[in-house]
């Protein structure tokens, strides 16, 4: 599933899942630029990581809650060419439960996840089109399948982006370039961990443990590689059994 010569953007870089999801394309031969906001050096010791393996990655720091430096972000990207493989990872909680949540709760929510895709992917669609080649991947979770007690902003931000990776997919099938999502469920990570103890976790999870940030990150390589490329326009989960 070789991906030399495809530069691939990932979202939200600097967390445990997207960085896990970026070394996985680079072992595939992606040249990658690592997104993050409010932690430009984890990007900038992920990017170093990557080329001492041998791999290509750069950072890019820059607020994809904002239309102005996102335009501008991208347009910085595409001077090198196009960017064929975006995985619009970014996303942050906020939660509480509705009676009590805040109007600056809701959107920062849907901001980063939903606002965030549209600025990131919409100044990069037409380049990527031109090639007759891509892969749009957005992650979602399994929050917009099945609800979650205090997500509703949360569970709104992926539902809609389950719809427009839908809608998008249809657009661009022509074109080559596939879109999908990936719904996880439990991922280990620091939050996780925090929420969740065994006992929950073998309740809530047939598979009876938390996935691995790997075991998203092979997904996503898959799904950008050309063996998927009969594959777009659905929400994948990957959730050990959940939903």
């Amino acid at each position: 599933m070789s991906l030399a010569g495809k530069r691939a953007l990932v979202t939200g870089a600097s967390g445990v899942l997207g960085a896990a999801i970026a070394r996985r394309l680079a072992l595939n031969g992606a040249t990658l630029l690592l997104h993050a906001n409010s932690r430009p050096e984890a990007v900038e010791a992920l990017a170093l990581s990557i080329r001492a393996k041998g791999g290509e990655a750069e950072p890019c720091v820059f607020d994809l809650t904002d239309a102005e430096s996102t335009r501008a972000a991208c347009d910085a990207m595409l001077i090198a060419g196009p960017v064929q493989i975006i995985v619009n990872n970014a996303g942050v909680h906020d939660d509480a439960v509705f009676p009590g949540l805040r109007a600056e709760q809701w959107h920062r929510v849907i901001d980063v996840s939903l606002h965030g895709f549209f600025h990131v992917t919409q100044p990069l669609l037409l380049p990527m089109l031109r090639t007759r080649w891509g892969r749009i991947i957005n992650l979602s979770s399994v929050a917009a399948l099945m609800g979650n007690r205090g997500q509703v902003n949360y569970a709104a931000a992926k539902g809609a982006l389950n719809s427009a990776t839908k809608a998008l997919a249809l657009e661009v099938a022509s074109r080559g370039v596939t879109v999908n999502a990936i719904a996880p469920g439990i991922i280990e990570s620091k939050m996780a961990n925090a929420a969740f103890d065994a006992a929950a976790i073998a309740q809530l999870v047939p598979c009876k443990r938390a996935g691995t940030p790997e075991e998203v990150a092979a997904l996503a390589a898959f799904l950008a590689s050309e063996d998927a490329a009969y594959i777009t326009g659905q929400v994948i989960s990957i959730n050990g059994g959940m939903a």
